[in-house]
């Protein structure tokens, strides 16, 4: 563990750093070849059935952890309620997910890979936020939760614009994404406020499978012999992430001291 000050520092290096990198790096260009995944295979009149209905774990994953939250019993997993603001996007942005991915994998190029990519960045944002929270200062992530929500789908919007110019360029979301996953680990070294911090661990594994799943598309489909996709797989590893946060939130408790229990209702916590 590190302290939270020195955890400050390197936030700070690491934000400067990604921005740095967005910015002196060159133009990347969608590629067009990106749309054309492995497995087209239609079933009950879907075409490409495969990765449009394995979209169903973003709406599972995203619309059991809403209920969660909008029920008493999640109200009473936070010590202080503005935490649960960045958990409301992180849900939020996997069940539109779910519709927008859908839409996107439907008949996909870059007009609909528009909507497939905004709501992810809801999520991507809403769990950095949640982790400045919980990590650093309850204050920083839930006032800096609408500039990162606003830099991410800016990210997205940025590039299209870009695409419509005819000069496509995906550095900027590139960065947010790289930024959103990588400084995961980077907070995980400073001290939590609840139990289950390594739950954090398993997410950003979750992550990481996906991104492997995703890049070996067609590899996966040729080598389980027109099974299933890497692309598929991508999604159901991608939703499992959002399944692993909720478990995560319904299992966790506060790391006080010595509580003061007198008055506290039952699941109440205080400092």
């Amino acid at each position: 563990m590190i302290s939270r000050r020195a955890g400050l520092w390197v936030l700070i290096g690491f934000t400067l750093a990604v921005a740095a990198a967005a910015v002196l790096a060159p133009r990347i260009p969608q590629s067009q070849s990106y749309h054309d995944f492995a497995d087209h295979r239609a079933l009950l009149g879907i075409p490409n059935f495969g990765d449009v209905a394995s979209n169903l774990v973003f709406a599972v994953s995203g619309g059991w952890g809403l209920v969660f939250l909008f029920a008493q019993r999640g109200h009473e997993r936070f010590i202080d309620p503005r935490e649960r603001w960045a958990y409301l996007f992180v849900f939020l942005g996997l069940f539109l997910t779910a519709f927008g991915s859908c839409y996107y994998h439907l008949a996909p190029d870059n007009a609909r890979l528009v909507w497939d990519r905004l709501p992810m960045t809801l999520a991507f944002m809403g769990l950095v936020s949640a982790m400045i929270s919980e990590r650093m200062s309850v204050s920083a992530g839930f006032y800096l939760l609408p500039l990162l929500l606003f830099m991410g789908a800016g990210s997205v919007i940025l590039w299209w614009s870009s695409e419509a110019r005819g000069a496509g360029d995906l550095r900027f979301y590139a960065a947010m994404q790289v930024y959103a996953v990588l400084i995961l680990p980077v907070l995980l070294l400073l001290p939590p406020r609840y139990t289950r911090g390594s739950d954090f661990g398993m997410v950003f594994g979750f992550y990481v499978l996906a991104k492997i799943f995703e890049t070996a598309d067609r590899r996966i489909f040729s080598l389980d012999e027109h099974t299933i996709s890497g692309h598929t797989l991508k999604h159901l590893a991608a939703g499992a992430a959002g399944i692993w946060v909720l478990r995560m939130l319904e299992k966790r408790h506060p790391m006080l001291g010595k509580p003061r229990t007198a008055r506290l209702k039952p699941g109440t916590y205080i400092l």
